[in-house]
């Protein structure tokens, strides 16, 4: 039987040097008593760039985001924004604004004074306070909504009022702490939309924190996959996403058929680890041939999950081997009656599998 293609593989430890940096962690990490939050984190965020950091909740990336901002101060290593050593320098001497899942809007405020706020705490004249408070809610497109009061407005007009009081001070990166995590789903994939374009519009480095993989994969450029404290893996979305570095990366960014052991050996005729997503198996019908360059396997369905425009299948192979199967619900080419219990031939391209290094 032949193998399948090997993917290269990226070393997880080490972030890829970056054209002007905005954002370098090198070696940071954070004790708090007896728990080490963040262990050695060594990073580099582009200047201009849309980054996220993606992980579990606990994972540290909520409090590498605090340290970028200066709220609360590394146990050890170095951050830098824009060259300049800033690891003892206060949060409110940082060329730096945070915005909070929490809003944090003043109720007795209108937009427009919400947004204005920090300018005139700054001691911003009047005149120049309200022309960028005007051009901050043009950009968010809330120009109309200057009067209003926070209670008066949608969850995605006020996560837009909280972009514009943050954007307004012209920092030079702007730090977003799962930013979308109260909105509903078609509100949020709107909002996805409207931060990626807002970010192009300004220019400025945004960088996101989120335990959301598919809010990381559509917003970000690149992206840090956090676990334990520790960086997993840095690369750009397509990379972690067809190309995870181990087993933790491949279950938690999307998700992953992984085999190994017996398992491996059946399906792959060899040893080793490797991962399958579910978009790259196709389901045919029974004793369906293979044609060069394609594995199938007989298989029987077990679960049969609908949603929407996709449909999850989820089916077992001998011996005992569990494959889920991710497949347009509209395609013409399915087999009939797919239900618990139907026999079916999986298949998939051998540049679909990619192989993971076994975990010391």
């Amino acid at each position: 039987m032949p193998s399948g293609t090997v993917s290269s593989q990226p070393d997880a430890n080490v972030a890829a040097a970056v054209d002007d940096p905005q954002i370098e962690l090198i070696g940071v990490r954070k004790v708090f008593g007896d728990v080490t939050a963040v262990e050695g984190a060594d990073l580099t965020v582009a200047d201009g760039e849309l980054f996220a950091i993606l992980g579990p909740s606990g994972s540290g990336k909520t409090t590498v985001l605090r340290m970028i901002a200066g709220f609360e101060q590394p146990t050890a290593g170095v951050i830098k924004l824009g060259g300049v050593d800033v690891t003892a320098l206060p949060a409110r001497h940082r060329d730096v604004n945070t915005v909070f899942q929490e809003y944090a809007l003043f109720p007795h405020m209108t937009v427009a004074q919400n947004v204005e706020y920090g300018l005139k705490v700054k001691g911003v004249p009047k005149a120049e306070r309200r022309r960028r408070t005007a051009d901050a809610l043009d950009m968010v497109r809330l120009t109309d909504q200057a009067p209003r009061r926070p209670a008066q407005l949608s969850g995605g007009q006020r996560q837009r009022v909280a972009l514009a009081r943050a954007l307004v001070g012209r920092p030079r990166v702007l730090l977003l702490d799962e930013p979308l995590g109260a909105l509903d789903l078609k509100l949020r994939e709107q909002m996805q939309i409207e931060l990626k374009a807002i970010q192009r519009e300004v220019g400025i480095t945004f960088v996101i924190v989120t335990h959301d993989q598919d809010e990381a994969l559509t917003l970000c450029d690149r992206l840090a996959v956090f676990n334990d404290g520790r960086i997993e893996q840095v690369g750009n979305a397509r990379d972690v996403y067809e190309n995870p570095v181990n087993r933790f990366v491949a279950d938690f960014v999307g998700t992953s058929n992984v085999l190994d052991g017996a398992a491996a050996e059946a399906l792959m005729g060899r040893p080793g680890m490797f991962v399958i997503r579910p978009e790259r198996i196709g389901v045919f019908r029974p004793g369906t041939d293979p044609v060069p360059g394609v594995r199938t396997v007989e298989a029987i369905i077990s679960e049969v999950i609908y949603a929407g425009p996709t449909t999850r299948i989820a089916a077992i192979a001998e011996p005992d081997i569990t494959l889920t199967a991710t497949i347009l619900t509209a395609s013409t080419w399915l087999p009939p009656d797919l239900h618990h219990g139907t026999p079916i031939t999986l298949a998939w391209p051998e540049k679909a599998v990619h192989q993971l290094k076994f975990e010391e």
